[in-house]
């Protein structure tokens, strides 16, 4: 805790106005570049999608190091469920942050050997959950243009809108709002072939959230399938039998079938993403809903700013089911349309 509370401390402190850094001569011009591209993406998201961004992305904190942060996250090998961490204030959370790169592979190695699935992985950007005014940091400055401008709106969703509870609802909204909202953002300053690869960057991530989805839904009724309440050690050996099956169905599937439907993914990462739970449930944080987002775009008249605030309504009138609120709005749209 005091490595990071140290490490956040100097974050925080080597904050300067992005404005500054962009009329400032000595900046280097391609950070300046970006520096400018973070500037048009924040002012499109709040000029043309009504988007709230407060006081984020107005500060910039280079970096002396080319990751931010290592992220540690773990799950149940024969359940859907993640490990979570306590901390102070903030309370629970299922993944854990580290400054400290090498005891981050330390609690990795502990977790496996305690059995679980486990997931490390970099991240590039800062938060500190809304308490202090969060810099744009060099790591975040070093994506494309496309990752860049995504990522902006994004995290400009969350200070919009975050729904009480619910992380996956909104990281899987901000992912339909990054990847519309960065269509929308190269197509408004005229960068067609960043826009093109933006719109096949957004139906990858739909392909590929549809199979994540697919297999959760798979592994979730198998595991239900052999409850421990006769036999809790052989139920557990059925347990990892089946979820050894689905897996190896589930590399078949990703091989032969989702890949050749993608247009951004190679066939080599097919091959070589790992498949277990802890991965899972990492990825459909941020893919869960999104063919039922892009349909509330569609019935919206492909009207962004409409269907953000659409999707908004409805979770807002079911704060405990938001993802169910839209799937049902929906459905009341085709029954209305059926019967005309």
């Amino acid at each position: 805790m005091s490595r990071a509370a140290f490490e956040e401390a100097k974050i925080l402190a080597g904050r300067k106005p992005i404005d500054r850094l962009v009329a400032d001569s000595t900046t280097p011009a391609a950070e300046r570049e970006k520096l400018k591209l973070v500037q048009a993406a924040r002012a499109f998201a709040r000029d043309s999608m009504r988007l709230d961004p407060q006081q984020s992305f107005t500060r910039y904190t280079r970096l002396d190091r080319d990751t931010l942060v290592l992220v540690v996250s773990a799950s149940y090998p024969d359940r859907l469920a993640r490990k979570t961490w306590w901390f102070p204030i903030v309370g629970r959370f299922p993944y854990k942050g580290f400054f400290d790169f090498d005891g981050a592979l330390r609690t990795a190695e502990k977790l496996r050997g305690q059995g679980f699935d486990v997931s490390v992985g970099a991240s590039s950007a800062f938060s500190t959950l809304g308490w202090f005014n969060d810099p744009l940091v060099s790591t975040t400055l070093r994506m494309d243009s496309l990752s860049l401008a995504n990522t902006v709106i994004h995290e400009i969703t969350h200070t919009t809108f975050f729904a009480k509870g619910q992380v996956v609802f909104n990281e899987s909204f901000a992912s339909f709002v990054g990847g519309r909202g960065a269509i929308a953002f190269f197509r408004a300053i005229g960068d067609s072939t960043t826009t093109a690869r933006a719109e096949r960057e957004w139906a990858d991530d739909r392909v590929l959230g549809a199979f994540w989805a697919g297999l959760f839904a798979s592994l979730d009724s198998a595991f239900a399938a052999h409850p421990d309440s006769l036999d809790p050690v052989g139920a557990k050996a059925s347990r990892l039998a089946a979820r050894e099956q689905l897996y190896a169905e589930a590399r078949s599937r990703l091989v032969d079938t989702v890949v050749p439907r993608l247009t951004t993914y190679g066939p080599e990462w097919a091959t070589r993403v790992p498949l277990d739970n802890a991965v899972l449930m990492s990825r459909r944080v941020y893919a869960t809903g999104l063919d039922d987002f892009e349909a509330v775009f569609q019935r919206e008249g492909q009207n962004l700013t409409r269907s953000i605030r659409r999707i908004v309504e409805l979770a807002k009138t079911e704060p405990d089911d938001p993802f169910g609120a839209v799937q049902r709005w929906l459905a009341a749209k085709d029954t209305a349309a059926r019967r005309r």
